[in-house]
């Protein structure tokens, strides 16, 4: 930005960020309700073209409010795109759900390792060159989505918007798996926090960040759909939650266990930086297997539990309790990681991220014991909530 102080960059930075953030996670429920209302298509391609003027924006503006109003525009395209696509994956999948947001993660880590090491390589381009850039490339997945994405029927809806909101808070059973399943959001954003902090503490070198990315987007786009497939096999979907999530609170043990005994190198070599980073690589493989594990299964169940006339709605509703709850345990990890320092006590962090992965692993397991993850139910609840809204 312009006229900005070097010191005070990084501030507006995280300002802008912030700004992001909050715009889209204050409108998931919100995107997510239009997918149902108006249809998932219209919102995907909408999402997308919000993203084409959001990027043009940035790239125009280097004052603060316009770049915030690029921010904004930024966060609401995601929280119109991500629960419709999610919904219309949902719809386009029949039985076959989990698979399908298994294939749909392969290409999200395909992403996620493409993204960073584009981002680097651009480091030194002039960044309103890089959002004409990326406005382009969605100006393009735009048209190529009004071209190809077929359009499916919107189902009629039996209640009113505040009406369908109203039966999604007394669906107990759907809020219970939210606040368990909230854990894997938690802990998903770890991958980009705590994990590479401790590579970069331990190795002393900035480029070890970088493993971390590449390991979990291997590991991702090699096992995902087999451990899928795998888990289908052998498990029910509310187990495959269950044991998937306590797998990413335990894949924090071996960091747990080490960061005490290992000190910030003075002169890192190679081989105190490859012993060094082995209990984080190693906690980033079990963490990307519990994530294979949760993540297309969760995605299953969400509106089952909650109402697949409505998926929008719910899938919106998880995002946006997942948000708040991620942004509580990062607040509590990251005062955890001041507090602590370079003590003996670095361990308490770590312990922090491995009892919420234990806590919603626990959450999905006593849910599904209580047969509360099946379809059974859900016509009865449904019916029941619709004779309420009409007598109101």
């Amino acid at each position: 930005m312009r006229g900005v102080p070097g010191r005070a960059a990084p501030l507006l930075a995280e300002l802008v960020l912030g700004v992001r953030n909050l715009s889209q996670q204050g409108m998931f429920l919100l995107g997510g309700t239009a997918a149902d209302r108006l249809g998932c298509r219209p919102m995907i391609i909408t999402g997308c073209a919000l993203r084409v003027v959001s990027f043009g924006l940035f790239a125009v503006f280097t004052s603060l409010p316009g770049l915030c109003a690029a921010a904004v525009l930024t966060g609401l395209a995601g929280a119109l795109f991500n629960p419709a696509v999610r919904t219309y994956l949902m719809h386009e999948a029949g039985d076959r759900r989990a698979e399908a947001f298994a294939v749909f993660n392969v290409f999200a880590h395909a992403g996620t390792l493409v993204g960073p090491l584009l981002g680097a390589a651009l480091l030194t381009v002039d960044f309103r060159v890089i959002a004409w850039v990326a406005g382009i490339a969605f100006a393009i997945l735009t048209v190529a989505q009004i071209i190809v994405l077929p359009g499916r029927d919107l189902q009629s809806q039996q209640h009113s918007v505040l009406g369908s909101w109203r039966v999604l808070i007394n669906n107990r059973r759907f809020l219970a798996f939210t606040l368990a399943l909230s854990a894997y959001f938690a802990l998903y954003n770890q991958l980009y926090l705590m994990l590479p902090l401790e590579a970069q503490r331990v190795s002393g070198l900035s480029e070890s960040v970088a493993a971390v990315f590449v390991v979990s987007t291997v590991v991702g786009i090699a096992g995902q759909v087999r451990i899928t497939q795998w888990c289908r096999r052998r498990w029910s979907a509310g187990r495959s939650v269950s044991l998937g999530l306590m797998c990413m609170g335990v894949s924090f043990l071996p960091v747990l266990l080490s960061s005490p005994l290992l000190a910030a190198p003075a002169e890192p070599g190679w081989t105190g930086v490859v012993l060094g980073c082995l209990p984080v690589l190693l906690a980033t493989v079990l963490f990307t297997v519990g994530m294979a594990v949760t993540n297309p299964f969760a995605m299953e169940l969400l509106p089952i539990v909650g109402s697949e006339r409505l998926a929008g709605t719910y899938y919106g509703f998880y995002y946006l309790v997942s948000s708040l709850v991620a942004a509580g345990v990062s607040w509590l990890v990251g005062a955890l990681l001041d507090a602590t320092g370079d003590s003996p006590m670095r361990w308490a962090p770590w312990l922090a991220l491995l009892a919420v992965g234990l806590a919603g692993g626990a959450g999905a397991a006593v849910l599904e014991r209580r047969g509360l993850l099946d379809r059974a139910g859900e016509s009865a609840r449904d019916s029941t909530m619709t004779g309420k809204e009409n007598r109101r």
